[in-house]
């Protein structure tokens, strides 16, 4: 069972254990988990964070996951106050009993993840998925797509084969053709496409929000609204920053996360601006995904998301 696997094994080392208890002692160090790319890191590049909160007495820790659950894996063994991910991964973090609340979100962004065959593959539509393999990260916001896009075409979810991999493993093994399609998100899903000519099966739209989501620990939410109220004002800084100079933003990220700026630039074409607090329609499109997984025995109970939310 994925959550299992995400998070059954993964009980808190006396390494982890000593890390809570330092960050539980030194309040004024902020550990934040990032992912290759999104608004926190672009935050992060930027320095910004760490300047609003100097006067205040607070530094920034920052430590680079390649994916959302392996972020919120560092945040359940204690190790993180916060981090970003996409919408799945919270669901299964929530399912093994991590202490998380989320913060905000930012607006939909369908067109920021898609299903993609090689340009040469024989397969055309979704249907033609059934019995392929196919790649993607274990437990991320991927993993919902592809269950409403088998769902679209018809084809019942253990009809195809699942290769859970991230992002850099999954590339190698779609270039060198061990699979058959490939779930993924931007930058990796616009890197992919202008390196390969990768065709697009599908991407998000009328399919997924795709949604990134700020989470936080309970513990800290509970200590740190004021620090949680600077982070929000800088994101949101950062993200009307990078709407209105896209170009800009693709230049100063592309020698940080060792991505071209032409991949950067696609990914930041299609991306939708915009930062939310947590409202009754979010919650709603949350639980839609939680009976979904749990429907298809992806986690072990029911629950309910409402539970994990900072605000109602």
């Amino acid at each position: 069972m994925i959550v299992s696997l995400l998070f059954g094994g993964c009980g808190v080392s006396k390494k982890e254990k000593a890390a809570a208890k330092l960050g539980e002692k030194n309040d004024k160090v902020i550990r934040i988990g990032y992912q290759k790319f999104g608004t926190l890191n672009i935050l992060k590049a930027k320095g910004s964070l760490e300047k609003q909160l100097k006067p205040l007495g607070y530094t920034v820790k920052w430590t680079e996951f390649p994916g959302g659950p392996q972020l919120l894996e560092a945040l359940n063994a204690g190790s993180l106050d916060f981090g970003h991910t996409g919408e799945a991964p919270p669901i299964f973090a929530q399912a093994a009993g991590a202490p998380l609340v989320y913060f905000a979100n930012s607006v939909a962004n369908p067109k920021g993840e898609a299903i993609i065959v090689p340009k040469d593959s024989k397969i055309k539509t979704l249907k033609d998925l059934k019995g392929k393999k196919i790649a993607l990260n274990k437990g991320s916001n991927v993993h919902y797509l592809l269950v409403k896009a088998l769902e679209k075409a018809g084809i019942s979810y253990s009809d195809i084969q699942t290769v859970f991999l991230a992002p850099a493993d999954a590339r190698t093994a779609f270039e060198q053709g061990a699979v058959d399609a490939w779930a993924i998100w931007d930058p990796f899903l616009a890197d992919a496409q202008l390196a390969t000519h990768a065709r697009t099966l599908s991407d998000g739209i009328g399919l997924v929000k795709n949604r990134e989501f700020f989470l936080v620990t309970s513990q800290f939410a509970k200590k740190h609204q004021d620090i949680l109220n600077v982070i929000y004002k800088q994101l949101e800084n950062t993200e009307h920053w990078v709407k209105n100079n896209p170009k800009q933003a693709a230049k100063f990220l592309a020698p940080q996360i060792g991505m071209s700026e032409k991949s950067l630039e696609l990914t930041l074409s299609r991306k939708n601006f915009g930062l939310e607090k947590i409202n009754s329609q979010t919650i709603d499109d949350q639980q839609q995904i939680v009976d979904e997984f749990y429907k298809l025995k992806l986690i072990p109970k029911p629950i309910k998301v409402h539970e994990a939310f900072l605000s109602n």
